[in-house]
């Protein structure tokens, strides 16, 4: 019963933890980070942190109470960010969470049944991993009128969830010739019920960690487009619109507290959840070699 309970995966995780110092200080950095964000933005009012005042434009931190001073329209940085943070985040959860169930149903249908329908999905897959997808979303958000961020999300959706759907599949594949699923197929269980009762148990642990380590890609991918201009809508706060107001050397010199902080924040965040994502991942591995 111990040695069951030393080779959880919670048991794994917590050991991983306790070897890297570095990864513990960025799980509770990122703790505070989230509770701070989501909490002191529960008492914003988006329309009122939006509000143009160009009379105080580019105040410098600790002016007139802007803890990080304000931004060329006079808006307080700090809650911008606060802001711009809270809607990254809801933004790359939501979209790995939609990439992961679309991903993952279509690589295990694709790897329980193989064969033909095997052949026709992958098919199907190669052709969407050819699509220029950072073309085509610039295209389609140019081109829908009044677009917001629920748009947003379902179009980046739309083009991310092709490699977490081959990862599952080739994952699947292998599972689908091992003994308990031929067990089940034998005693008359449903395909449906072998793929999510039977098989996909078996694979938890690569859907968590590619869970945790789209994440950041996705977080990185609405900065990376807000910064073009192809993100957000201008009304909505964004990471990416602080950051991109770098690209006036005025701004970038002059008053590097309107764009300093997004970045910096940008950084911890992804850096800090792809190192706590590779603890999970070694965590995982170990408790695979153990059996």
């Amino acid at each position: 019963m111990k040695k069951s309970k030393d080779t959880s995966n919670f048991a794994m995780i917590v050991r991983e933890f306790k070897q890297d110092k570095g990864a513990t200080f960025f799980l509770f950095l990122l703790s505070a980070l989230i509770l701070f964000i989501y909490i002191y933005a529960a008492f914003l009012d988006t329309k009122k942190v939006m509000q143009v005042d160009i009379l105080n434009g580019y105040s410098s931190p600790g002016k007139n109470g802007h803890l990080l001073g304000t931004d060329q329209g006079g808006r307080d940085v700090l809650k911008y960010l606060v802001l711009g943070a809270r809607n990254s985040l809801n933004i790359g959860v939501t979209i790995t969470l939609i990439v992961e169930m679309i991903g993952i149903a279509f690589g295990l249908v694709a790897g329980y049944y193989g064969g033909l329908v095997d052949n026709i999905m992958m098919r199907f897959l190669d052709f969407m991993m050819l699509l220029p997808m950072l073309m085509l979303v610039i295209v389609i958000v140019s081109i829908i009128p009044n677009y917001n961020m629920l748009d947003f999300i379902l179009v980046m959706s739309a083009f991310l969830w092709v490699g977490t759907a081959r990862l599952i599949r080739s994952k699947a594949l292998s599972e689908a010739h091992k003994e308990y699923v031929y067990a089940a197929i034998t005693s008359g269980s449903r395909p449906w019920k072998i793929m999510l009762f039977d098989m996909l148990p078996n694979i938890s642990s690569l859907i968590i960690v590619d869970l945790i380590l789209s994440l950041t890609s996705n977080i990185g991918i609405e900065v990376g487009l807000s910064f073009l201009g192809f993100g957000l809508p201008d009304s909505v706060p964004s990471l990416g619109v602080m950051i991109g107001l770098a690209q006036d050397p005025d701004v970038m010199t002059g008053s590097p507290w309107v764009w300093i902080p997004a970045a910096v924040l940008i950084l911890v965040l992804c850096v800090g959840i792809s190192y706590v994502g590779n603890v999970v991942r070694r965590a995982f591995d170990a408790q695979q070699r153990l059996g």
